[in-house]
């Protein structure tokens, strides 16, 4: 089947059942983490939700920070493939880019470190709105600009210095504004969007490349280059990547960043911005206001 867009998304799926069938303690770190919070966001969230959704969560952690979190009557499971979908929860075997759900349908959709391998990433953002009731949620996190960012410029110049060019190793990641933009674009109500980072230290560079490969991160792009990559590439890479960012004591940093988004679907309840030129009372006039009050 022929893809367009940039990532081979049948790949994907098979990296990942190949994690998961390797599955190790730990290997889901990143995940957990952005699962924790997950949780520690919903906390802060002042209502429950009758029906919600976890889109394309892979390993059920999403849903499982859902549960804890006490906001959800009903938590139903949606992957792109079957495997993933072990356990007691209602569950669908969908594409997270095209949504079976039915408009105005769910009250909570939350993705975690899915939609960042999306072709179409606006088109699914707006199924996701669609799906939502009104004053309905989306709590989303994706890999953003500066993950793995070590790592590509590493290979970029290993691949530069050995062949005198260069084949996309690491898909491209957005940054915090352009998820922004991505919500309201989708016709998401009050969106906002934050970015956290996380450094891990690794022996080396193939320490962090098994890691990447147990939670199923291998390179899924369509442009990827077919050639077979030679043992002397990574070991070149390695030592470039030692020589750039290694810590005193050896060890390599790798980044990881994550963006945040959350919006709403439009309802009448919620709180408006003020028209342009609305205001009762101008900037000017209170900044005089408050002179005067000095002297």
């Amino acid at each position: 089947m022929q893809e367009n867009g940039l990532f081979n998304r049948e790949l994907i799926q098979a990296h990942r059942r190949r994690a998961l069938a390797k599955f190790a303690s730990g290997t889901d770190f990143l995940l957990a983490r952005a699962a924790d919070d997950l949780e520690d966001r919903l906390a802060t969230v002042e209502r429950r939700f009758p029906v919600a959704v976890d889109l394309g969560g892979h390993t059920g952690l999403a849903a499982e920070a859902i549960a804890r979190s006490g906001k959800a009557d009903e938590i139903i499971r949606i992957e792109q493939d079957a495997a993933f979908l072990q356990g007691p929860l209602p569950a669908i075997v969908a594409d997270d880019e095209a949504l079976p759900l039915g408009a105005a349908s769910v009250d909570l959709i939350v993705s975690l470190l899915s939609l960042q391998l999306t072709n179409d990433t606006p088109g699914a953002l707006f199924q996701i709105r669609q799906a939502l009731k009104p004053d309905g949620l989306f709590l989303g996190a994706m890999a953003g600009g500066g993950t793995l960012g070590e790592l590509r410029e590493s290979l970029l110049a290993a691949e530069v210095e050995l062949t005198g060019g260069a084949s996309p190793r690491i898909a491209p990641f957005a940054d915090v504004r352009d998820a922004g933009s991505l919500l309201q674009r989708a016709g998401f109500t009050l969106p906002v969007t934050d970015v956290e980072s996380l450094t891990v230290r690794y022996d080396n560079m193939f320490a962090l490349i098994a890691d990447l490969r147990a939670m199923g991160m291998q390179n899924s792009l369509l442009g990827r280059s077919r050639r077979p990559v030679s043992r002397r590439f990574f070991l070149r890479a390695a030592e470039i990547y030692a020589e750039r960012f290694s810590d005193p004591d050896g060890r390599i940093r790798a980044t990881f960043s994550i963006i945040w988004m959350s919006g709403w679907a439009p309802h009448a309840s919620q709180q408006k911005p003020l028209k342009p030129g609305s205001a009762k009372a101008s900037l000017a006039a209170a900044l005089e206001e408050a002179e005067k009050s000095k002297k």
